[in-house]
């Protein structure tokens, strides 16, 4: 799924529904291992949408640094060419001791559009980065690359703190963290995670007005029926 390919109105609903009703949805559908573990935001409040592109490090070893090291190596084709509203995420195998991009790359993302970019990995020039782009990451680092990762190729299957990311898979975060939801299901999980965001709501609603969670959260029957009474929906 490319940028493109999120309506407007689905882009919508995974904006305004939480990671973590998301994430519900999900679960029903037998979901479980879909978040990526580890990382927190830089830019807090920020929330990020979109369709996976994909970057995957191996293990430093000098003669695969070598022959994939430099030059125009994956890493820069990854952040050369990510579309605009694609989030970028990077598979650096929870490695926390080496940065996996800085504030060259982050501006290079920025440029092209990129709505974010996840990576298991560190970030070097944090303060700067906070200011261009949202990053969700392990946390500052300040060693180059070659430190602990050889950037080895883009667009394919990787695993990024704990989740498998399919090109194209659909990226969403905010503050309490990121998952991931597979591109043919997107739709429907958007759609049930909005219904149920408006009635934990209404829940959330009475439960500040006195009303105890004892059949309340969840709702039993007779409170589930009086909801769609007052909300009028069906």
């Amino acid at each position: 799924m490319t940028s493109a390919a999120i309506p407007p109105e689905l882009r919508a609903l995974l904006q305004a529904t939480p990671v973590s009703t998301l994430s519900s949805a999900l679960r029903k559908r037998g979901h479980v291992d879909v978040f990526i573990d580890g990382v927190t935001t830089n830019q807090p409040g920020v929330r990020i949408v979109g369709p996976a592109r994909t970057l995957r490090f191996v293990p430093f070893r000098p003669d695969l640094f070598a022959s994939h090291g430099g030059g125009y190596n994956a890493q820069k084709r990854a952040f050369d060419t990510v579309e605009a509203g694609e989030v970028l995420v990077v598979d650096a195998r929870g490695v926390r001791d080496a940065g996996t991009v800085g504030d060259v790359l982050a501006t290079r993302a920025r440029v092209r559009g990129a709505a974010g970019i996840v990576t298991d990995g560190a970030v070097r020039d944090w303060e700067p980065v906070q200011g261009i782009l949202p990053v969700f990451s392990q946390g500052p680092h300040p060693a180059v690359l070659g430190r602990r990762h050889v950037p080895w190729e883009t667009d394919v299957v990787i695993a990024c703190g704990g989740a498998a990311v399919v090109p194209g898979d659909v990226i969403v975060g905010d503050d309490d963290g990121v998952i991931v939801i597979p591109a043919a299901i997107v739709a429907e999980v958007a759609a049930e995670a909005a219904a149920q965001e408006a009635e934990d709501g209404w829940v959330a609603e009475q439960v500040a007005n006195g009303a105890s969670v004892d059949g309340m959260f969840p709702p039993n029957a007779e409170q589930r029926a009086r909801y769609l009474e007052e909300t009028g929906r069906t």
